[in-house]
């Protein structure tokens, strides 16, 4: 492959290894449920920090893919009634609303870099990242209805995280249609990046606390229990962590693709 550097295919490999290693560790510990999450975040957060400065995320995510995919499929799961094999559908829909929360946020950021300095990169940057989260956002309602309709015996509900999801996407989706609605650059960079800011924190009460006042069929909603120990065993953690990660990476690496594409038309154009 004529110019690619091979070393960082090794950089990678090495670094998710070392993430995999970090995982284990972890969630074979002793800790409780409730310290084991936040110390995994930290850690898989410094590792995917190394890596970007270390040029090899692409390559981590890649791995991660393939890990996640295959470890996916092919790895025990505990037997629960009702949702018997679907469980591994945890490692998608549930992955990918993650990174989508994680891009939005990313999105929401650059909103606020925007406002402060008022360089159109950064409103390309907020743009992108919340076009990215409406992909994952997409994704996990497709593959949150299709786990429904196995285990629930219908895709649609009516379920309150459901529509709450619902409701998060139009926010965005409506973010889109207003500034697709002006011609003019800086305009359209401020109103934006003010409406993304109010879009961001509806999306999180959406997500994680309406469903939780009413009654649902989601696990740790309304009374209805969350994924326990007992169901989410230490494997299917390791994986569903990893996942988080790799949705996140190959998201980022297609963002990536769009922001640099946009910054040569502006360039194009003489607007940078």
């Amino acid at each position: 492959m004529k110019g690619y550097n091979f070393i960082n295919l090794f950089k990678g490999l090495g670094l998710f290894l070392l993430q995999l290693a970090v995982v284990y560790f972890i969630v074979e510990s002793g800790l409780s449920a409730g310290a084991k999450f936040p110390l995994v975040i930290l850690a898989l957060g410094a590792v995917v920090f190394v890596s970007f400065k270390l040029d090899c995320w692409k390559e981590m995510a890649v791995f991660g893919m393939f890990y996640t995919i295959i470890a996916g499929f092919l790895m025990p799961v505990p037997r629960l009634p009702i949702v018997n094999e679907t469980i591994r559908n945890q490692y998608f829909h549930v992955a990918m609303w993650m990174a989508m929360v994680i891009v939005l946020f990313a999105s929401a950021l650059h909103a606020v870099k925007y406002l402060r300095k008022g360089d159109l990169r950064d409103d390309i940057l907020s743009s992108e990242f919340a076009n990215l989260g409406l992909v994952f956002g997409v994704l996990g309602i497709i593959t949150g209805m299709v786990w429904a309709n196995y285990t629930w015996g219908k895709p649609w509900h009516g379920d309150p995280k459901q529509v709450s999801a619902a409701i998060g996407l139009l926010v965005y989706f409506a973010l889109m249609v207003l500034r697709s609605s002006f011609n003019d650059d800086v305009k359209r960079a401020r109103i934006g990046a003010v409406y993304n800011l109010f879009a961001f924190p509806l999306m999180i009460v959406l997500l994680f606390t309406v469903p939780r006042m009413y009654d649902s069929l989601h696990p740790g909603a309304g009374g209805n229990p969350a994924f326990g120990k007992a169901d989410l065993d230490n494997t299917m953690r390791m994986v569903f962590y990893t996942a988080i990660i790799a949705w996140t990476l190959l998201g980022v690496w297609i963002a990536t693709l769009r922001i640099r594409t946009r910054l040569l038309e502006l360039k194009v154009y003489d607007v940078l």
